[in-house]
């Protein structure tokens, strides 16, 4: 197995270097990868996925990987991503089945017009996602070499939380909430002051969602 998991980790590596990515960190089975352009992560893992098909692994199955693509804001620290974006990005995969690939609406909206040859997405819809107070419309990246048919997203039927669903999006506090969310993963509480109207709990809800 731990030859496996070498390969595995030197496939997707690959894929993503060779679109222009930057491995972030591996995380046991897992690996996160950051883009400049969302275009060159839907290619790169078009390319891992086809790599990861057409290997032949000595163990009695394929690797299947399931992947998720978000394109959003995050702060940086020694050499590693945190925020809102980074964990919306680990929800949308968390949903998938191995061997497929789910997209953000953030990120679909960006590569609509501009998708590689033989490549399309498919609507999924939304979808609740855990721990986020608002629900997210996924896409199922579709292409040549790539299996198409999956059981339903692994989404519960209920929202496990007990933060209320907001009706809107919060505008415009995007580095609040990764800072603070990049805060929480030093320490175990932070205060918000300041005064009456601010905005406050909204944040703090925000927050919550992100790291829950």
């Amino acid at each position: 197995m731990e030859a496996v998991l070498a390969r595995h980790d030197e496939l997707l590596r690959s894929a993503v270097e060779d679109h222009d990515g930057v491995v972030v960190k591996t995380t046991g089975d897992g690996l996160h990868a950051a883009f400049a352009r969302a275009v060159d992560a839907i290619a790169a893992a078009v390319a891992a996925q086809r790599s990861l098909a057409a290997e032949p692994w000595p163990v009695a199955e394929s690797v299947r990987v399931r992947m998720g693509v978000h394109t959003g804001e995050a702060a940086s620290r020694d050499g590693d991503y945190f925020g809102t974006a980074v964990n919306r990005a680990a929800r949308v995969s968390a949903v998938a089945h191995g061997g497929q690939v789910l997209v953000s609406h953030a990120t679909e909206e960006l590569v609509r017009d501009h998708l590689p040859a033989g490549t399309a997405l498919a609507d999924l819809g939304e979808q609740r996602l855990r721990d986020l107070a608002r629900p997210e419309r996924v896409f199922q990246l579709c292409a040549d070499g790539l299996t198409a048919d999956f059981p339903p997203l692994r989404v519960g039927a209920e929202v496990p939380t007990n933060l209320p669903l907001m009706a809107t999006d919060l505008i415009g506090r995007d580095e609040d909430v990764a800072e603070l969310v990049a805060s929480l993963t030093d320490r175990r509480l932070v205060t918000l002051a300041g005064p009456g109207g601010i905005g406050k709990t909204r944040l703090a809800m925000e927050v919550a969602a992100a790291v829950g």
